[in-house]
Formats: C-alpha cells, sequence, structure tokens
C-alpha cells in the first residue's frame, strides 16, 4: 500500500478527512520549508503539496504567485525541490509529499530523470495543473513506473463524460477544484460543491480532496461531510507573510490545529 492509500485508510478509521498544507518551496526563505513541514505533520497536517516555483503560475491567485516569486528570487528551481524532499525524509517526516507545478520546468527537466529523482528522494506523486489529460498519458506511466502518483484534476465545470475519463486514468486521490478562477481564500466555498462531489463520486472510490479557497475551519467542517481531504494553500502563505520571521513556524502550526479541530467526519 502505498504512502498515500495508507493515509487516506488510516483516517477513515479515525473518523477524519485528511489536511493538505500548501507550501511553496523556498517561501518566504529558502529553508523555510524544512523547519515548516516538520512542525505542520506535528500539528496534524496529513500530506503536503509542495510548490516548484514558476514564472508563470497560471492556476494561481495573486498569494501564491507573490510566493512563487519570492522562492525564485531565493534561487529555488526544480532539483531543490526534489533535494527538498530527500531531506525532509532525512529530517523524518513520515507524511506523503508531492510536488506541485507546472509542466514546463519537469519537461525541461526530463520526465524520467525527474521521477526516478523524486522517487528515490521519497517523493509520492506530481500535481500539474496545466497538464491536460489527453497530453498525461508520457508522465501517468513514467510516474507508474517509479511507484509515484499523478493527481488529476476535476472542476464545477468538467462535463459527465469527462469526469468517467479522468476517473478512469487517476490514482492516488483526485483533486476536486471548488471553484472557477485561480487559487486564493475565500469567505465561502461555491454552493455547488457537493453536487459536484457527488457527481464524481458515481465514477470513483477513489479519495476526494477539494482545494482552491479553503481558508478556515468551517470550510474544513463543509467537506468533512462530503470529501475525503481539504487543501489549504493562500490562506496559510497569507499566515506566513504575515507572521514575524521568529514566530512563522509556531503560527503556521496553530493555524493547522485549528483548522484540524473541524476535520472530524459528522
Amino acid at each position: 500500500m502505498s504512502r498515500i492509500a495508507e493515509t487516506f485508510a488510516r483516517l477513515r478509521t479515525a473518523g477524519r478527512i485528511a489536511l493538505m498544507p500548501y507550501l511553496t518551496v523556498g517561501f518566504p526563505e529558502r529553508t523555510s520549508t524544512l523547519e515548516l513541514v516538520p512542525a505542520l505533520e506535528a500539528a496534524g497536517a496529513s500530506l503536503f503539496e509542495l510548490g516548484v516555483p514558476f514564472s508563470d503560475p497560471l492556476a494561481d491567485g495573486t498569494t501564491i504567485q507573490r510566493a512563487t516569486q519570492r522562492a525564485l528570487e531565493n534561487g529555488i528551481t526544480i532539483a531543490d525541490c526534489i533535494a527538498t524532499v530527500a531531506d525532509l525524509r532525512a529530517r523524518q517526516v513520515k507524511a506523503p509529499l508531492l510536488l506541485m507545478g507546472y509542466y514546463n520546468p519537469l519537461l525541461r527537466y526530463g520526465l524520467e530523470r525527474a521521477c526516478a529523482d523524486l522517487a528515490a528522494a521519497g517523493g509520492d506523486g506530481w500535481i500539474i495543473p496545466d497538464l491536460p489529460l489527453e497530453e498525461a498519458s508520457d508522465l501517468r506511466q513514467i510516474a507508474a513506473a517509479h511507484q509515484l502518483d499523478l493527481i488529476l484534476f476535476v472542476a464545477p465545470t468538467t462535463p459527465p463524460d469527462r469526469i468517467a475519463q479522468i476517473a478512469a486514468q487517476a490514482s492516488g486521490f483526485l483533486y476536486i477544484v471548488s471553484l472557477t478562477g485561480v487559487t486564493g481564500a475565500r469567505q465561502m466555498l461555491a454552493q455547488n460543491l457537493a453536487d459536484l462531489i457527488r457527481s464524481v463520486r458515481a465514477y470513483t472510490d477513489l479519495p476526494l480532496v477539494v482545494g482552491f479557497g479553503i481558508s478556515q475551519p468551517a470550510h474544513v467542517a463543509e467537506v468533512a461531510r462530503i470529501a475525503d481531504g481539504a487543501i489549504v494553500g493562500s490562506a496559510l502563505i497569507d499566515r506566513l507573510e504575515r507572521l514575524a520571521p521568529n514566530e512563522r513556524v509556531s503560527g503556521a502550526a496553530a493555524f493547522i490545529r485549528e483548522l484540524l479541530s473541524a476535520s472530524e467526519r459528522p
């Protein structure tokens, strides 16, 4: 059983959903991720989405764009992100670690090389938001050969026949985009989110993890009623931006514990 499958099985037994923080590798400082991930895991985070900085993050709003730009200024490359995964495993991080990035840097690095290096580092998969299903077969097959998952997306605009196609090729879990638009903290989640979850459930038994807009315990509680996990990105980056350098780790951990309090399934 993969780390991802084991994590969701354990959480189902515990009656909770997964809490998956997003962190841009190399933000706020070059080595910040190495301090933040162990602290957030200790605070209750279940999986991690680690952002690979890219100059044109088309799925991301202004908050993550700022974090990405800061990480690029700190000199972070895809090789550094893979090395960060290895360093986190050396620091005894047990949670699944997935790299989220855009296809251009991955393609330039080399798909076979990237998957081999990530697997050797102890990573669990890729999240590539600008890779359409029709062009994903090469990476999906290479990733599978290295026991890595390629996480696929379903959005509110995805029609049923395409949901079926995506579900048939998905592994690990499905990333449910909760709303149209780019990433960013919101006050409310989409009203039709439950309908979208029901539509996807008809095609797969994989865990369904909701991202885009989650920023407060009430959102996590809402997701806990209908899905298997919640991704928090922009709200966490916002928190890190506001915290003093010596308060970032403890403040981020406190935020995760706050969200975790709402993760129990009803």
